[in-house]
């Protein structure tokens, strides 16, 4: 069996009529069109609570999400369900699964190859795989910043054309204005320091929230590069 499954990801599925229309009103990328697509439910103020990938499977969806807080992300979209006949709970028989042979990763092809499948063995790398290209996720990394400072627009994780979604004026206030002052960036280190989020010792790397005039010694991969110095 292929060691493919990231055991840290799990699958959430939103199944009954109207399931598209309510999460298109909910989270911050565009699930009209092709998916999968990676996007983020967010606070009113545009700080992140919540990111991760929208898929099809016929008329449900499924959100490939972090495991330790798919729970809460149920009771979060459970609050916006109202009565609508909409049920939203985990799929324990899809798993997430992962190849760094492949480019279809919505937010960046160098990410690799993702799909949902029944569970196999660990996979092994990704972590590391991601955090060299730059790319955070998860509550840990993304938890109440600003949704343009986890670098959303450059990685494919916003639609400022789809309309509304909970958090939307702030955000399209900060893109329209161009004002992103603080970045999230992955740096190299031994240990953190007092802007680390997390820091991951067994890999030498951290996540850290700077301020774009303050990235010295930060990974800045190209997809990133551009935004920085504009």
């Amino acid at each position: 069996m292929a060691a493919t499954t990231l055991t840290d990801r799990a699958v959430v599925r939103l199944s009954g009529e109207g399931a598209r229309e309510f999460l298109q009103g909910l989270v911050t990328s565009d699930i009209e069109g092709p998916l999968p697509v990676w996007g983020g439910l967010l606070t009113p103020q545009g700080k992140c609570l919540f990111d991760f990938l929208v898929w099809a499977d016929g008329s449900d969806l499924l959100l490939d999400c972090e495991a330790q807080a798919a729970d809460d992300l149920i009771k979060r979209l459970s609050i916006y369900r109202l009565r609508r006949p909409i049920v939203i709970e985990r799929d324990a028989d899809l798993a997430v699964h992962w190849s760094a042979a492949g480019a279809d990763d919505p937010r960046l092809p160098a990410l690799g190859k993702r799909w949902l499948g029944p569970p196999s063995e660990p996979a092994s790398g990704w972590l590391e795989h991601r955090l060299r290209l730059g790319v955070c996720e998860g509550r840990a990394e993304l938890a109440d910043i600003l949704w343009l400072e986890c670098n959303a627009a450059e990685l494919n994780g916003v639609s400022f054309s789809k309309g509304c979604f909970v958090g939307q004026e702030n955000t399209a206030r900060m893109n329209w204005r161009s004002k992103v002052n603080r970045r999230l960036v992955v740096v190299e280190t031994a240990e953190p320091g007092p802007r680390a989020r997390v820091h991951y010792p067994e890999l030498g790397l951290a996540v850290e929230h700077r301020r774009v005039e303050d990235l010295a010694g930060a990974i800045i991969p190209p997809w990133l590069q551009a935004s920085i110095t504009a």
